[in-house]
């Protein structure tokens, strides 16, 4: 029924208004006193237009379009319509009347009185609607500041009148574009630069900064949340360029600034071509399927169209998550969950016989440096036995790629993990000079967000009100996006010949001190003021700094700006023979000790730190 009623009210409407224009059009025309040979017809000539009008505008949809958006695309629609309906009856009029009906410049001018008229209508109403007719909030008007002008700002900026008229106020935008200064933008004006965003906060009380500027680097984004965090106001961010749809803006992508904005880079290029090349229409096995990057590795390798994906974890609740996730992905290829132990060598020889994997990605592993520190024997079972029974396995059944996923901890360890990841980065290598398949392995640091990582540690502990416990006021960390990390995986994967050792880059190294007070800032407190920091000590294995590569490797370029790959070492091949030989007869070290005595046959110079310098917690577990 108010369909029924709204369509009435806009016929009528341009119905008045396509007789009011030639009316109009021949008023203008002849100075307001028209010849009594045009009155004979001039009602007649009116209603052929209103009737021609309204017809061709319900055809055209013009009783579809939500006017209270009007903007400068209804109005060249407008134009393109009318323009069309003066043609039309135009001809009948000739048709009808002849030639000498109404000179050809009251056509010009019924032409514009009626484009005139039809937008003034359709923008008064949005500016009534808007202002006077717009829902009233009982919650109080809360000051926003946009920061960024541009396409995104202009978006934002109309999201928020049209969706909270009433309830936010726009006092205007920062920009630090030259050209933009003084200026105004949607009526709301051009305020300063990013470096008046303190001065502006303090003389308009705002409540609210939202950065509006997805294109930005994130260096960029980094200084204005820096100046941001400096006022009263809360800070929000719209998503990154590419985290957008079609360069579409809806509120709901409005959010709190996370770390992610500000230690992220910019967005990885990567060949894809090359990538899809290597994965589509193959097997392809991910180890570790369920972990932090596993799991990201079945996201970004399913949208390749692998023949088959294998996800493969000896925990079955992270097998049947990701295995869910994926089975309500978009992308539907077929999926084979294995719940498997890769220190089961016999099941992982029953997985590779059975499904054949073209591509390997070997990510288990267990990762965590204290508590390897307080059990040394399971990281030489997981990370390098483990590795040595897939990448085996790889080899017996001619796997065209295997990509042992690493870390930086390896280059000159110090802890019990790094040691057993080296290892195993000398296992895949061995293997590689006398294999058909192509053995690499990609380093890097540390990821945003991974499971068991510091950053959603320092989150719970600032949600508990503190305080944040960091383990050395110097300690600086790499760091990295997940998707990041694995896209970067995936195309070394591609540039893979065998024996190399990937280097991803990490960027600047991050000070951890630094890290724990910007996340303190950006849940809202003030960091030992609000949130206390409190240095507990470095743990067993820990560095102050963690390094990429060893000395004797080098670097060399790869066309990948941001992977490098390290030269090879030269490997003592007899000790290893004999270390490999130790895991196919089920030999390994039973105790710390014994631990310490393998991980030397192989790195003469690693050490294990003594159970006397193990937190007492973990002395007790032992």
């Amino acid at each position: 029924m108010l369909r029924g009623l709204r369509l009435g009210i806009l016929l009528t409407v341009d119905g008045a208004i396509a007789i009011a224009a030639v009316l109009a059009a021949f008023l203008a025309r002849f100075d307001g006193a028209i010849p009594t040979p045009y009155w004979s017809y001039l009602w007649q000539l009116a209603a052929l237009y209103m009737v021609v009008r309204l017809v061709i505008f319900v055809f055209a949809g013009m009783y579809q379009r939500l006017w209270r958006y009007a903007s400068v695309g209804e109005l060249i629609n407008i134009v393109f319509v009318v323009t069309i309906g003066t043609a039309v009856a135009y001809i009948l009029a000739r048709l009808f009347w002849g030639p000498q009906v109404m000179p050809r410049s009251i056509v010009v001018l019924e032409w514009v009185f009626t484009v005139g008229l039809l937008g003034a209508s359709r923008l008064t109403w949005r500016v009534v609607r808007n202002r006077y007719l717009a829902p009233s909030s009982d919650s109080p008007v809360e000051s926003v500041v946009l920061v960024g002008a541009g396409d995104a700002g202009v978006m934002v900026a109309k999201e928020l009148h049209n969706h909270y008229h009433g309830a936010i106020r726009i006092l205007g935008f920062v920009d630090d574009d030259p050209l933009k200064q003084n200026a105004r933008v949607l009526g709301y004006p051009v305020l300063g630069t990013r470096h008046d965003i303190r001065r502006l906060c303090n003389e308009l009380a705002v409540d609210e900064i939202i950065i509006a500027m997805p294109s930005a680097s994130r260096q960029e984004i980094r200084g204005i949340v820096e100046i941001c965090q400096q006022t009263k106001a809360r800070t929000k961010i719209l998503p990154g360029v590419y985290d957008l749809i079609e360069g579409n803006v809806s509120i709901s992508q409005i959010r709190d600034v996370d770390v992610e904005d500000l230690l992220g880079r910019e967005p990885v290029k990567v060949d894809l071509k090359t990538m899809s090349q290597y994965i589509k229409d193959h097997v392809i096995l991910v180890t570790g399927a369920g972990g932090s990057i596993g799991s990201e590795l079945c996201r970004q390798v399913l949208r390749f169209g692998p023949k088959q994906l294998l996800l493969l974890d000896v925990c079955e609740n992270n097998v049947y998550e990701i295995e869910m996730e994926l089975r309500n992905s978009k992308y539907q290829y077929p999926l084979v969950p294995l719940v498997k132990d890769v220190k089961d060598r016999r099941a992982i020889d029953d997985v590779f016989r059975r499904y054949r994997p073209d591509v390997v990605f070997h990510a288990a592993a267990h990762k965590h440096v204290p508590l390897m520190e307080a059990n040394p024997e399971e990281a030489i079972k997981n990370n390098t036995m483990g590795t040595f029974h897939v990448a085996q396995a790889a080899h017996a059944y001619q796997s065209h790629k295997f990509v042992l996923i690493s870390t930086d901890k390896a280059v000159n360890p110090t802890s019990v993990m790094g040691a057993s990841k080296r290892a195993a980065e000398m296992v895949i290598q061995s293997l590689d000079a006398k294999s058909e398949t192509n053995f690499v392995a990609v380093r890097f640091g540390n990821v945003l967000g991974s499971r068991g990582s510091v950053i959603p540690l320092f989150k719970k502990q600032i949600a508990r009100g503190g305080p944040v416990t960091l383990t050395h006021e110097d300690m600086v960390r790499y760091f990295m996006t997940i998707p990041e990390a694995v896209q970067l995986v995936i195309q070394a994967g591609a540039m893979a010949q065998g024996g190399e050792i990937f280097v991803l880059d990490m960027g600047d190294p991050v000070k951890i001190l630094d890290l724990a007070e910007t996340l303190i800032r950006l849940s809202g407190f003030e960091p030992k003021t609000d949130i206390e920091i409190e240095i507990t000590g470095m743990r067993p294995g820990e560095k102050l700094f963690e390094e990429l590569m060893l000395a004797e490797e080098g670097v060399g370029d790869t066309e990948h700006e941001r992977i490098f790959v390290a030269k090879p070492c030269k490997l003592d091949g007899t000790c290893l023979d004999g270390v490999l030989q130790e895991f196919i007869q089920g030999q390994l070290p039973k105790d710390e000790q014994e631990t310490e005595r393998w991980l030397q046959r192989l790195l003469p110079d690693f050490h294990i730190v003594r159970h006397e310098a193990l937190p007492e917690g973990i002395k007790a577990a032992r």
